[in-house]
């Protein structure tokens, strides 16, 4: 039997960008060829391991801070759990980090990670639907008011919705709306947000549209429904 391991640094070898047309330029790479490398093997007819040096030189120098490790900022089932529950009254992550580094100050978890397991816990809510169709249940479930059109028969072109009690504010307050379109967002290239005014001068939100489109057919199909 001549299986063996090989154990690298974090460090060691360079950053290999996963698509050639996309170029990161505001971000830099932990990777940077670091050398170090250990040789693992199980002990024949034995319980254990040999480990032999392959190189034992660094190219750079010691790290001051753990923070920004993979593995040292690693989430505890604990940490998880607690994301989990903070996650559903819509906490921001920068504060969900602020309170695992409150329940543990010697935490060296990052907010790229709250980031992944944010992430992480979406999708194993989601399961084995995409994004759309997950979105049709959770309106179908709350009961939102919604439309939309397909462009085949299972690709959504369009899609409006609101929420119930929105509407009741919409028709007392109808005197002036103001719509914001963000434009390339996700995989849509428009999407559209109404916002009513009240006669107090507070806003709420009257409703939002995810279009496939800017064009004049696609705004004019969601101001129809709104």
């Amino acid at each position: 039997m001549n299986s063996f391991v090989l154990i690298g640094y974090e460090r060691s070898g360079e950053y290999r960008c996963r698509k050639k047309e996309f170029v990161r330029r505001d971000t830099e790479t932990r990777k940077c060829g670091c050398p170090l490398k250990l040789r693992g093997k199980p002990v024949v007819r034995g319980q254990g391991w040999i480990v032999k040096l392959i190189c034992g030189i660094h190219n750079h120098e010691l790290a001051k801070s753990l923070v920004g490790h993979p593995y040292a900022g690693r989430l505890t089932k604990a940490e998880k759990t607690l994301i989990a529950d903070i996650m559903k009254p819509m906490v921001k992550p920068r504060n969900i980090l602020l309170t695992l580094k409150e329940h543990n100050a010697n935490s060296c978890t990052t907010i790229k990670q709250i980031y992944n397991a944010r992430s992480a816990y979406r999708s194993s809510i989601r399961g084995s639907d995409i994004e759309m169709q997950h979105l049709m249940k959770l309106l179908e479930r709350d009961q939102y008011i919604h439309w939309h059109r397909l462009k085949d028969k299972d690709v959504v072109r369009d899609i409006f919705w609101c929420y119930p009690n929105a509407m009741k504010l919409v028709n007392v307050c109808n005197l002036v709306f103001l719509i914001d379109n963000t434009y390339k967002t996700n995989r849509y290239t428009s999407t559209a947000r109404f916002v009513g005014v009240t006669p107090t001068r507070m806003t709420f939100f009257a409703g939002c549209a995810y279009l496939e489109g800017e064009r004049l057919n696609n705004v004019v199909w969601a101001l129809e429904h709104f």
